[in-house]
């Protein structure tokens, strides 16, 4: 394959730190991207075709270099390079690590997360976004492409980070990636801005759930010729959600389209209430689209509500209104009944109580961060009968217990509540009910 820049060549950044080019990683419509060595630590340098490395692009790298990234998940830019027998330049960036998938590779089978990582995988998107337009930044292309995740853990990586720019902001470039653009880009009567990242952003989750594009139903399939027209009219002019509630013209067919119809089902209706307020009220009006805030919530207790059929142990979803409706809950696997374990009510909160589930600050103590690093509590059993199972103490904190009988009992850190119906449990500036 031809590069620009040979392998083993050496180069230095604008702050006169030394590397050398190990290999070509890869090469898209702006330049190519190569593994460097710089002080003995791999990094990954961005090197622009001479046409895309403009003066206008340049001056978008270094205010990025200069602003820092929002998070650790953004592979940022961090230096720009410069090489006197190239007319162009370049940026070095952190390199993804080796183990982290595409999303892409979710779509065609080559990775298989579990309910479980791919709700953590969303929440670190929505949440490195919203960190993102907090500061006034827009994406302008959430797509397949610039998304990576670990597909064990659900860790995130946010790459090509050199087309952010300030909300409304009416520069050339990029405009983003053709079926995930937002309707208005699409029609060419709007520019990139935080709005049409939340659309895109809707469409890339509605990806990672439902395995399906939110808006090809059977109007696709109708088509004959996909070209720019027919995809104008289908995105952009005349976009109907595949699950709009008040228009049935473009649900999937039932052969040819099964993969959405499986999983719509599988989820539970609070997460599918925002899927359908983005790609219905949302498709017209982009300021009511679903924002970061309320998809980080959605996907904590969307998180907190998987649990495990007794049959096949596949991951299956507690649904509240199931439960009020007095609907069962059949698991999407095997066809069985799903018998729910204990949950525990913590203000708006429930959360199922596996023999895996842990507790963090963010569901007992009142306004803490979302945060997974340091749990708090965590299902454990009787060291004599493995029957019998607790909630352990991992706080600093000593929680106080009442039984429905008004008994009053101190938890001490390291101590465990006995998971019994009605079971009130004091963590301090919140209280949980545990039920069944």
């Amino acid at each position: 394959m031809n590069q620009t820049l040979k392998n083993g060549k050496n180069l230095e950044t604008e702050t006169g730190r030394m590397f050398t080019i190990k290999k070509l990683i890869g090469s898209g419509g702006q330049g190519e991207v190569y593994e460097i060595d710089m002080e003995g630590r791999p990094f990954a340098l961005k090197w622009y075709f001479i046409d895309k490395g403009t003066e206008e692009q340049r001056g978008i790298i270094e205010r990025l270099i200069k602003e820092g990234s929002p998070n650790e998940r953004f592979l940022w830019p961090l230096c720009m390079v410069d090489s006197p027998d190239l007319e162009t330049f370049g940026y070095i960036m952190p390199l993804r690590e080796r183990n982290f998938a595409g999303i892409i590779d979710m779509m065609t089978g080559k990775a298989s997360p579990s309910f479980r990582t791919l709700c953590s995988a969303a929440y670190e998107l929505v949440d490195s976004y919203q960190k993102l337009h907090s500061l006034g930044r827009c994406y302008r292309d959430i797509s397949f492409g610039n998304v990576f995740f670990d597909p064990k853990t659900g860790k995130v990586r946010i790459c090509d980070n050199d087309n952010v720019t300030i909300d409304g902001a009416a520069l050339c470039g990029v405009g983003g990636t053709q079926r995930f653009m937002a309707p208005e880009i699409v029609r060419g009567v709007a520019s990139p801005s935080i709005d049409t990242d939340r659309f895109s952003l809707a469409v890339l989750l509605f990806y990672m759930l439902m395995m399906h594009h939110p808006l090809e139903g059977k109007k696709e399939l109708d088509i004959h010729c996909l070209d720019g027209h027919t995809m104008k009219k289908l995105y952009g002019v005349e976009p109907i959600f595949i699950w709009n509630p008040k228009n049935t013209s473009n649900t999937p067919d039932p052969v040819e389209q099964r993969t959405p119809i499986i999983y719509w089902s599988i989820y539970p209706k609070f997460i599918k209430a925002l899927f359908i307020k983005t790609f219905t009220i949302g498709i017209k009006k982009p300021k009511e689209r679903v924002v970061e805030t309320e998809w980080r919530r959605a996907f904590i207790q969307l998180r907190d509500s998987i649990t495990y059929c007794g049959k096949c142990g596949a991951e299956n979803f507690y649904d509240a209104d199931k439960l009020q409706n007095n609907e069962p809950h059949i698991c999407w696997k095997c066809g069985n009944m799903v018998k729910l374990p204990p949950r525990i009510k913590v203000g708006k909160s429930e959360i199922i109580l596996n023999f895996d589930t842990k507790l963090y600050a963010h569901h007992l103590v009142k306004m803490a961060d979302f945060d997974f690093k340091a749990p708090m509590a965590e299902l454990s059993t009787h060291p004599q009968n493995p029957n019998i199972w607790g909630l352990k103490n991992l706080s600093r904190e000593t929680w106080v217990m009442t039984t429905p009988e008004g008994l009053v009992s101190k938890i001490p850190p390291g101590k465990n509540v006995l998971i019994a119906l009605g079971i009130v449990i004091n963590f301090g500036s919140t209280e949980g009910e545990i039920r069944f």
